[in-house]
């Protein structure tokens, strides 16, 4: 244009000139005019967002939201499981692990409830230490259990004993005592809740000590003769119980079980030769048990221990997302290199993943209001704990 411009024509010869540099901004603008089309085009097509609706996490990140503090058993669990759930995720998305701790668990699991997209990119894990307050209905807890979606599940187990010193030498010197056992706890409204039921199911009156850090120092508080009564879980039971039952300081009691398919209480593959709590309540009662202690202690069991550690999406979540991650793991978990990396982190105890276990979590979280009438009663008159 430049060049038109400075160069000395005359009017005639510069006529032409005119129509040719219309054309040329004319022929411009349609080329201009494609090239935003096709940018937009091309943006929607290849630079869109990202969409889980297929089952596809092609180009995703799934956030894993774990309500407690880094460096934990939950945590260590959530890391370990998720990182290897998302390996096996079509598209392999990225796999970010986010700690929002604080109030026992229950403000990350409330602010999850409250804001977490339905997509299937963010996924909340829960334990026992989460489960059990929304159990107690106490009310700092926003989120309901019922209204998400579970895509595995894994459990533990647990096992009670006792200091022989204390002059327990088995089950039967759990009850008729001219004064009671002390037993080291952490929270009543806790995974030491299970525990608590279990001794009222069976008539063992304890004497309660709460406040302890963690089942560790329950464990050296008893062998210094502070406390008479501790559980450990499984993982823990080999490097806590095991060499202080073979020098005769402790005795082993019974395990708590585990929940099976038709919810009834079965021996813990891990502790198979210890009897289950209700096993001992025939041992001590010669009947099976009954009423409200003992649908208690099945709901716990289920809640603390069957099914202790999970992940969940928003019920809203597209069903190909759910199933999606649901396969991926159950994948991980019948691979054969999984399980055995697995065995300490998990302790032996499955991944469940299939298509039938949302109902099977249904059932273990559906909670009788006769059931938690229950325990607040128990904790009420028997823990000063006053809940609701």
């Amino acid at each position: 244009m430049s060049n038109v411009v400075e160069s000395p024509v005359t009017e005639t010869a510069a006529e032409p000139g005119a129509p040719r540099r219309s054309a040329a901004i004319a022929v411009m603008a349609v080329f201009l005019a494609l090239a935003v089309a096709a940018a937009l085009v091309g943006s929607d097509q290849f630079n869109r967002k990202p969409s889980t609706t297929d089952g596809d996490f092609t180009g995703e990140t799934v956030e894993v939201m774990i309500p407690l503090a880094a460096g934990g058993g939950t945590d260590t669990w959530a890391r370990f499981v998720g990182q290897e759930m998302m390996r096996a995720v079509p598209g392999q998305p990225g796999f970010a692990p986010v700690n929002d701790e604080g109030g026992e668990g229950i403000i990350g699991t409330n602010r999850f409830a409250r804001s977490a997209p339905k997509d299937g990119t963010e996924v909340l894990v829960s334990t026992a230490t989460t489960v059990v307050p929304w159990v107690l209905r106490r009310t700092e807890v926003k989120y309901d259990f019922n209204s998400l979606v579970p895509l595995v599940a894994n459990g533990t187990g647990g096992a009670v004993y006792a200091r022989s010193a204390a002059g327990v030498r088995g089950v039967r010197d759990l009850i008729n005592r001219d004064h009671p056992l002390t037993f080291g706890g952490i929270s009543a409204t806790g995974l030491d809740l299970t525990t608590l039921v279990a001794f009222d199911l069976l008539g063992v009156r304890v004497k309660a000590v709460f406040g302890f850090e963690g089942r560790g120092p329950v464990n050296l508080a008893l062998q210094r003769g502070e406390v008479d009564l501790d559980y450990q879980t499984t993982s823990a039971w080999p490097s806590a119980v095991k060499s202080i039952i073979q020098d005769g300081t402790a005795v082993p009691l019974m395990s708590f079980g585990q929940l099976d398919a038709n919810g009834e209480v079965v021996r813990d593959p891990n502790f198979p030769k210890l009897p289950t709590v209700p096993e001992v309540y025939r041992q001590l009662r010669g009947s099976a048990p009954t009423g409200p202690a003992f649908e208690a202690y099945k709901t716990l069991l289920g809640l603390t221990y069957t099914y202790q550690k999970a992940m969940w999406v928003p019920a809203d979540t597209p069903v190909e997302a759910v199933h999606t991650l649901r396969a991926a793991a159950a994948e991980v978990g019948q691979d054969p290199g999984f399980r055995k990396k697995a065995d300490k982190v998990l302790g032996g105890y499955p991944l469940e993943a299939d298509e039938a276990l949302a109902d099977r979590v249904r059932n273990a979280y559906t909670v009788d209001e006769s059931v938690r009438g229950y325990i607040l009663d128990l904790l009420r008159t028997q823990y000063n704990v006053k809940l609701g």
